[in-house]
């Protein structure tokens, strides 16, 4: 099937408790680990572009490989989606370019400029049969362009939604209720540990998102910074020449609890970039004499499409559903 919108897909992750899968993509590797796991497990999917991902391998390649997806997958539902678009003049040239989803985000600006920016994507996105992602409330962490530091981050105000989600006609919502952008979401500091000396994150503030929820019914929600951050990559990473101490993510059970509630739209990123750093740095430690791209790309996909399987199975709740979506 050709490229879908996130409409349909969102109105059937609320209405049967779980959430769609949105992993960031910038080579052929990840868009093949991504929709090999998604086909197999029959799950819809979206795979959403950034700004950084845009430079770093052009447009054009980005949207002809997700194109090829479609082509090798048609059985299941593919979103192509705008991750954080800085912009009008990005999320229109997206819009014209293929996407059929672009999220534009003003939750640096005033509640008013917000506004503003999200209706004029809004107006011109609909005209075309494109869905916009806003957002209100800001994460901390960097993810390619959108640097916030710890400290300076806003949860999401529940009072505000419903006149924004009203004067702009967004399709769905991202908010902050205590992700973080990058593979360092919380400090040792913000953790606890537990009785097997493991770091505990603090709980995401699930009071913020059932006041949303009541605020606005029915009505898609989104979570961005939500990689999980599997201790064995982070350990494969270390073990192997990398540097990453105290790399700690979202807890898996809280994901499955949002997804369980209004949450629609769970953004993966760090997770498979781990996976793939991981597994190429081992392969270089146990093979120093290979050189041949191929060999050390083949293993890295492959470890993507695992978590992936992984995540839409026991995470997003959405494996099976790809025909529900359509």
């Amino acid at each position: 099937m050709a490229l879908v919108n996130s409409k349909k897909m969102f109105e059937m992750a609320y209405k049967n408790g779980y959430a769609i899968g949105a992993f960031n993509v910038n080579n052929m590797e990840i868009v093949q680990g991504i929709t090999e796991a998604c086909k197999e497990e029959n799950a819809p999917v979206i795979l959403q572009v950034s700004k950084g991902a845009r430079a770093y391998a052009n447009h054009t390649y980005l949207v002809k490989l997700v194109e090829a997806a479609v082509q090798e997958c048609p059985e299941i539902p593919i979103v192509l989606h705008l991750d954080h678009g800085p912009d009008f003049e990005t999320c229109k040239a997206c819009i014209d370019g293929g996407f059929t989803s672009v999220m534009i985000d003003g939750s640096h600006l005033p509640f008013e400029e917000n506004i503003a920016l999200t209706k004029k994507v809004v107006d011109y996105a609909h005209e075309r049969g494109v869905t916009v992602e806003g957002e209100l409330g800001t994460l901390a962490g960097i993810e390619d362009e959108v640097k916030v530091e710890h400290g300076k981050e806003s949860y999401t105000k529940p009072e505000e939604v419903i006149e924004f989600v009203t004067r702009t006609g967004v399709d769905s919502l991202a908010i902050a209720i205590g992700t973080s952008h990058g593979a360092y979401k919380f400090t040792p500091e913000q953790c606890t540990l537990n009785e097997d000396g493991i770091l505990v994150p603090p709980p995401l503030r699930f009071d913020i998102l059932e006041a949303v929820s009541k605020k606005l019914p029915g009505f898609p929600i989104v979570l961005h910074g939500s990689s999980s951050v599997p201790q064995e990559y982070v350990k494969m990473v270390n073990e192997n020449g990398g540097k990453m101490p105290n790399a700690i993510g979202v807890p898996e059970e809280q994901l499955r609890k949002a997804a369980a509630l209004s949450v629609c739209k769970i953004n993966i990123d760090s997770d498979l970039r781990l996976a793939m750093t991981g597994t190429i740095r081992k392969f270089y430690n146990d093979h120093p004499d290979k050189f041949d791209p191929r060999e050390y790309l083949k293993p890295a996909r492959a470890n993507i499409k695992e978590i992936v399987r992984h995540k839409l199975i026991n995470v997003l709740g959405c494996a099976g559903k790809a025909d529900e979506c359509k």
